[in-house]
């Protein structure tokens, strides 16, 4: 679904472009930070570190992440 007018969509589009290339990676890296904090505030509290990056990671990429293979990753390196 896209509630969004084409002329706004326009709008947004041509403001997006006339940023330099470093201005919509800190805007990228921006947003990324702030959709993290949000997922970190989210979580039960208590919870390990591994467990935290394992919630964090699902979240953040869903299906695109082999989530399992991540964590065993993480431990595998801390032996």
């Amino acid at each position: 679904m896209n509630d969004t007018s084409k002329e706004i969509s326009d709008l947004v589009r041509h403001k997006l472009l006339a940023l330099s290339g470093s201005e919509r990676v800190l805007m990228g890296s921006s947003m990324f930070d702030a959709a993290r904090a949000m997922i970190l505030s989210s979580l039960p509290s208590g919870i390990s570190e591994l467990e935290t990056k394992r919630q964090l990671c699902s979240r953040l990429y869903g299906n695109e992440v082999d989530v399992a293979a991540f964590i065993a990753s993480l431990t595998k390196g801390s032996r």
